[in-house]
């Protein structure tokens, strides 16, 4: 029988409701949650130093307060990675809430991804946290010992949708096809509403409105029909599954503890309103290296921005860039960056359209450098410096910021344990056999579109885009809407037409990886996130809107395809 697995959390501050929405709003097998990300688990540590009893998704405590007795009294079993470094905190915790609700519940846990106290060890440096991403085996173990709630620290995104379609269907660890097949449809409803029309770049053609979370019915091949609850909000459609596919993916293979699926052998199908069918997922063995997130505190952080209004923007920021610079001689900040967004209209008919921001952002590994030394002495020139001066914010204090980075190790060094409700533990051994990551040969190109007229519109006229961060670096993926399209795009849009399109990726390594089943090339820019979304290196912090940048760019488009 198909299992019923939905989503009610996509990040650490998710809509809170969702949980209970989820409950209420149709029947289910499994609710699963997401809360981990980088920029999360630098923030656990944070709340790790302050109290070693927590470390935990906090959030996930209070929803189920309110819905852990609904879920048991639906049959409902639950699995999130709410645990972060603490599972066994969370699992402890959640036995406490039980017995307070009188909610008979059997409580499971998932260990072993904390490298911390072996970092020096296994040559991981001295960080913050040290987490391996661990995979479903952990969470299968524990459902198959009877837990109905198991929370994880660090594992995939996708294994809290593997683990309990392994454990239903009795899965073997060597079911390669079947086990990428629901990393496939984890990859999707990982990220709640991102699946059901939320972030979509044709919002405009659905009423989305509140969208609501999705779920994956997950058959015994492993293939899947992503769906929502009748009469939520959202749309799910092959565009907004294609969407969400390529969000924070590299190239054809992608890579996971238990199993490499085969984005590029995917095939999308409509199975009925808000239904969309994924088949065909090639599965092989997994890298023999497990992936491990390093957070580190990176020194102290600030910013001032400036509004510069009416005329001759470039000479007041030019003369502030100027002033500023020269009262913090005396002790220069290790890192002091500029940019000036040119939010300014000519003859505008609001001061606010008048004006433009320039933003000034310093980094140092001494507080008192970053913090009131350099907010003072940008305020220090209110008086002094261009007509119309004044900032956004007034001045404040320094704020630590962290750097992530990326390593690997033996999945042989990194114990893997499930916990079950009645204590008992379970080692899952590593994986059996494994195989070196390689992407394969690129596709053939589609055959390109016969020469014809053309006109100067925006790349998002015809195309999709959906765009995140990985540590440092940022993924695009752009996707055709015809077949048409596709056999123009993917000749159109190179590396180095992608580089002119978004100056910024200008001198950074940039890869293309074609997706021919989902119309699709998937860009990967190296280091644009310098050392990831706590170190804030840019505007954009997490690369969310890269892609709608990219997609509204101007470059020349066949005529028929508009």
């Amino acid at each position: 029988m198909t299992i019923r697995i939905g989503n009610a959390s996509g990040f650490y501050g998710d809509r809170f409701s969702a949980v209970h929405e989820m409950l209420t709003g149709g029947p289910l097998d499994v609710l699963t949650g997401d809360y981990l990300a980088e920029l999360t688990m630098l923030i656990l540590g944070r709340d790790r130093l302050r109290n070693p009893d927590r470390g935990y998704a906090k959030t996930f405590l209070r929803q189920l307060e309110g819905d852990l007795g609904l879920a048991a009294d639906k049959g409902v079993k639950i699995v999130a990675n709410a645990g972060g470094l603490n599972p066994a905190g969370l699992a402890g915790a959640l036995r406490e809430l039980a017995g307070r609700l009188g909610v008979d519940v059997a409580i499971a846990h998932v260990e072993g991804d904390d490298l911390l106290p072996r970092a020096g060890e296994l040559g991981l440096g001295t960080p913050l946290t040290a987490n391996a991403y661990l995979g479903a085996w952990g969470i299968a173990e524990c459902l198959r010992g009877g837990a109905d709630v198991v929370v994880t620290g660090r594992v995939t995104d996708a294994s809290v949708v593997v683990g309990p379609a392994a454990a239903h269907y009795g899965w073997a660890r060597e079911d390669y096809d079947a086990l990428a097949g629901a990393v496939a449809a984890g990859h999707v409803i990982e990220c709640g509403a991102q699946a059901t029309g939320g972030n979509y770049a044709f919002f405009t053609e659905h009423r989305i409105g509140v969208p609501g979370f999705p779920i994956a019915e997950i058959d015994a091949d492993g293939s899947s029909v992503i769906t929502k609850h009748e009469g939520t909000g959202g749309v799910v459609t092959p565009g907004t599954v294609t969407a969400q596919l390529l969000y924070e993916v590299g190239g054809a293979r992608y890579p996971g503890p238990d199993v490499t699926a085969r984005f590029d052998t995917l095939v999308l199908g409509e199975d009925g309103p808000d239904r969309v069918r994924i088949s065909g997922v090639r599965g092989e063995p997994p890298p023999p290296r497990l992936k491990v997130g390093l957070n580190s505190l990176g020194g102290f952080r600030n910013e001032v921005t400036f509004v510069l209004t009416g005329l001759d923007i470039e000479a007041k920021a030019a003369l502030v860039r100027e002033q500023l610079e020269t009262a913090l001689r005396a002790n220069p900040p290790a890192e002091l960056r500029w940019t000036l967004a040119r939010t300014d209209h000519e003859d505008a008919d609001t001061e606010e359209r008048a004006s433009a921001l320039l933003h000034c952002a310093v980094k140092d590994a001494d507080a008192k450098v970053a913090g009131r030394a350099f907010s003072g002495a940008a305020i220090e020139l209110a008086l002094a410096s261009y007509p119309g001066f004044h900032v956004t914010a007034p001045p404040s204090d320094a704020s630590p910021y962290g750097v992530y980075t990326a390593s690997f190790v033996d999945a042989g060094e990194v114990p893997h344990v499930a916990v079950l409700p009645d204590g008992g533990r379970v080692d899952v051994p590593p994986p059996g056999e494994t195989r070196e990551l390689a992407d394969p040969a690129e596709p053939a190109p589609p055959e390109p579109l016969p020469p014809g007229p053309v006109r100067r519109v925006p790349l998002g006229t015809v195309a999709g885009a959906r765009s995140g961060d990985k540590g440092g670096s940022a993924n695009v993926g752009v996707w055709a809407r015809s077949e048409k399209a596709w056999r123009w795009l993917a000749h159109a849009l190179t590396v180095e037409e992608f580089r002119r399109l978004l100056p910024e990726t200008g001198g950074l390594p940039v890869t293309r990886h074609v997706l021919p089943n989902l119309r699709a090339v998937n860009f990967v820019v190296e280091g644009l996130l310098g050392e990831g979304v706590a170190a804030q290196a840019r505007f954009d912090p997490q690369a969310k809107a890269l892609g709608e940048w990219l997609r509204g760019r101007y470059l020349e488009i066949p005529e028929v395809l508009l």
